[in-house]
């Protein structure tokens, strides 16, 4: 690792605990970096310049005092669709957006936690799509390959970890919106139970399908990341029981039964998995069998859930747009999607929501005979930057499909997944595999993961460096 990219998030809590370096410096660095890198990269929509070296300030007083906090002092980024007070949330559209007067539950849950929100980062419009671009503000790139996407919707705050930046950040997933970019940037995404990191002052985003999740290097930090911002609101319509995660870390999983699925759901468009990347996830599976587990091909039985999907996903885009200050100037795919939705508001968006107990059960009995299901996160590396950009509305819809069959499921479900790094593809792009598992089953997929991570030791490569000079094309 070079000097100036982020040390993880337990080494700097560790180093600011025992006095090898200052919240200021470790701001500061931050702040330089993500300067030196904004004009090709893009992983951020604001910068909190400023109120984050006052807040780093008043962290080091704390620390000086022998305060200890689970990120006291720690320098984090979150998602453009999360409220920082202070800040406007455009959660990625042009338009003149207010200020927003409080912090939301997941964001005040790491202020109490000590951290220092150094920015936002950048996020399509209204986290629709798996890239991260458009006219409000501009490409952005992945660190990796700066000429290609580091996906979406959460692609600023994958960009931003995985190039350095920061240790960590939040992101958020309606359809593999933290995994998909995990997976492209060969980052840890953890995608939790729903309700398990608050969504308010949205009790229910996108209709149940979204929730907040956390982004990283290695599994510890995101556990770490996943315990600071989790909890409830008091009006939270989803309340999980509360859950350690990062205490599965260090424990072994056990001898666990593993489904290797290959299949995606139905889509009504054909979709091939890439070979590269299907051989990489086979080669995950063969390594989870090496370890001791028992591993066998096996889908789960998904049915006709896409049915659910669509409804769901379309009535949110359409409650958001109800909340943009000037609506003409959003993409004209966002207008559409909004209008279907609109119209799908009504009985099939209940019957939408009444299938999903439906669906938890048929898919849940799965897991009598499996503890975890390993499939791709994506069937497809990540495309050039532009290259779903420049579609139209049904073309897009196709494109994503076809690149990103895998994740959407299990926010039907609202049960967990982690992206882990799966490898390269295709001259260095980087690919990945999730882990999945029913409700509340984050500790043994993050325990497996951390075991994989053990033997891979993924977190030890980097982007080319330095990232300032990549050619964007």
């Amino acid at each position: 690792m070079t000097p100036d990219r982020a040390a993880g998030l337990a080494e700097s809590r560790r180093a600011l605990a025992e006095g090898e370096v200052s919240s200021v410096a470790l701001v500061e660095r931050a702040l330089a970096r993500i300067e030196a890198t904004q004009p090709t990269l893009n992983a951020f929509r604001i910068v909190r310049a400023e109120a984050a070296l006052a807040e780093a300030a008043a962290a080091d007083r704390e620390l000086a005092a022998g305060v200890r906090g689970p990120l006291l002092g720690v320098p984090v980024a979150v998602k453009d669709d999360m409220d920082v007070a202070g800040e406007p949330t455009a959660f990625g559209c042009r338009g003149d957006f207010p200020p927003v007067a409080e912090d939301g539950e997941a964001v005040r849950r790491l202020r109490a936690a000590g951290a220092v929100i150094v920015g936002k980062t950048n996020t399509c419009e209204l986290g629709q799509w798996p890239f991260t671009e458009g006219p409000a503000f501009g490409e952005t790139r992945n660190p990796w390959h700066p000429g290609h996407t580091p996906g979406g919707s959460s692609g600023g705050s994958a960009c931003a970890v995985a190039a350095g930046l920061v240790p960590a950040a939040l992101g958020s997933d309606g359809a593999g919106s933290v995994r998909i970019p995990a997976s492209w940037t060969h980052l840890i995404g953890i995608k939790p139970q729903r309700g398990r990191i608050s969504t308010w002052p949205h009790g229910e985003s996108f209709q149940g399908i979204t929730v907040n999740g956390t982004l990283a290097r290695t599994v510890a930090d995101a556990a770490l990341l996943l315990d600071a911002a989790s909890g409830n609101h008091a009006r939270d319509p989803h309340r999980p029981a509360a859950l350690t995660v990062a205490d599965a870390v260090g424990r072994a999983p056990g001898r666990l039964r593993i489904a290797l699925s290959l299949n995606p759901p139905f889509t009504a468009l054909p979709v091939r998995l890439h070979p590269h990347i299907r051989s990489r996830v086979v080669e995950l599976a063969e390594k989870l069998a090496a370890l001791g587990h028992e591993v066998e091909e096996a889908d789960p039985p998904y049915g006709p859930i896409g049915l659910t999907f669509v409804p769901r996903a379309t009535a949110g885009i359409a409650e958001r747009v109800r909340d943009v200050p000037d609506p003409a100037l959003l993409d004209p795919r966002t207008r559409e999607a909004a209008r279907l939705g609109r119209l799908l508001g009504g009985v099939p968006l209940r019957a939408a929501r009444r299938a999903e107990a439906v669906l938890q059960r048929r898919i849940g009995r799965f897991f009598s005979s499996y503890d975890v299901i390993l499939a791709p996160t994506t069937a497809a590396p990540p495309p050039r930057v532009g290259a779903l950009n420049r579609l139209g509305g049904a073309a897009t819809d196709r494109a994503i499909i076809v690149a990103c069959p895998y994740a959407w499921p299990w926010n039907v479900l609202g049960w967990p997944g982690v992206n882990v790094p799966a490898g390269f593809v295709d001259g260095g792009l980087p690919v990945g595999a999730q882990l999945l598992g029913p409700a509340d089953s984050e500790p043994r997929l993050v325990s497996l993961a951390a075991q994989l991570e053990t033997e891979l030791h993924w977190h030890e490569l980097w982007p080319p460096e330095p990232a300032v000079d990549c050619p964007a094309g």
